[in-house]
């Protein structure tokens, strides 16, 4: 049998490579932004990452970036991430109700925007235990997606829960974390995974050779599923395996290298899969442009 990571695996439907992008002047300047970089997909904030508060969308900013989304061939390969705000496991009854009315609103604007993908975090449960935090975030899920949920959502919508790095009392960095809520879950149908590489590898997951990147992704099949994985954060870490440490770093030039990213990128099963940096930039994206660049190079490689 041949291995999944192949020569020219990108060539029909391959990564679609983007990054995280500022919405400063309006949701529309998130895709002038990415199609500057040459980005084929993006990955914005709908409300500010730490208020609670949203500001109104500007009369027609709405349809402003729908078109511009469609223009550049990025709408259906747009996440949004969630606020940094939002806990879903908290065991502190007003603010986990907070978070859930919160990660309600960013699902409605996703669904104005016609955003395909919301990123969030599963939480932190703050001294609660694992089990307790992981209830919470089950619950705080139906609540929102269930068959009586309250959350607006649009046609193929998924809630993404990202791979956490570890820190503290943070949920998400055990693949396991991420299977219970999918299985306990009745909104299963609409949430699926976003693997942070720099998280994952973070949290213990090695995945710098072939042989353990192969293992870890087996792991992650058995528990989760491939088929669940719909989207991709490529970070190289600062961190080394198992730090604990959510520290992005620019691609290669971190304690992962080059390796798992040509993996990723050329792994058969995960064509047409977002797949977008969160690595540090300033406001010329210059480093987004090396960034992409260096990663489009592993295609097919």
């Amino acid at each position: 049998m041949r291995d999944s990571v192949t020569e020219g695996s990108a060539a029909s439907g391959g990564p679609r490579l983007g990054a995280h992008m500022s919405i400063a002047g309006g949701m529309e300047r998130a895709v002038e932004r990415a199609v500057a970089v040459g980005a084929r997909a993006l990955q914005v904030f709908v409300k500010s990452s730490n208020r609670w508060a949203a500001r109104p969308f500007a009369e027609g900013e709405v349809s402003r970036f729908r078109e511009a989304a469609l223009a550049a061939r990025i709408s259906a390969h747009t996440l949004a991430h969630a606020s940094y705000l939002v806990n879903l496991a908290s065991p502190d009854d007003d603010l986990w109700r907070r978070s859930i009315a919160s990660l309600a609103e960013e699902i409605g604007r996703c669904a104005e925007l016609r955003i395909p993908y919301l990123v969030v975090h599963p939480g932190s449960h703050v001294g609660s235990g694992e089990r307790e935090g992981l209830e919470r975030v089950g619950r705080a899920l139906d609540l929102l997606l269930g068959p009586r949920g309250g959350a607006t959502t649009a046609r193929g919508f998924r809630l993404l829960l990202e791979t956490t790095a570890g820190q503290g009392s943070s949920l998400g960095c055990s693949f396991e974390h991420l299977a219970w809520i999918l299985a306990r879950a009745r909104s299963t149908g609409r949430l699926g995974v976003c693997f942070d590489t720099c998280h994952v590898f973070a949290a213990g997951y090695e995945i710098r050779d072939a042989r353990s990147y192969a293992e870890t992704m087996r792991v992650l099949d058995r528990t989760v599923g491939l088929d669940r994985v719909l989207a991709f954060h490529l970070n190289d870490s600062k961190g080394d395996l198992g730090s604990r440490l959510d520290r992005h770093e620019h691609i290669g030039k971190g304690r992962l290298g080059p390796e798992p990213f040509r993996r990723i990128l050329n792994d058969r099963r995960f064509r047409g899969r977002p797949m977008v940096l969160e690595t540090p930039k300033g406001e010329d994206l210059e480093e987004d442009r090396e960034n992409l660049a260096r990663l489009r190079a592993m295609v097919g490689r």
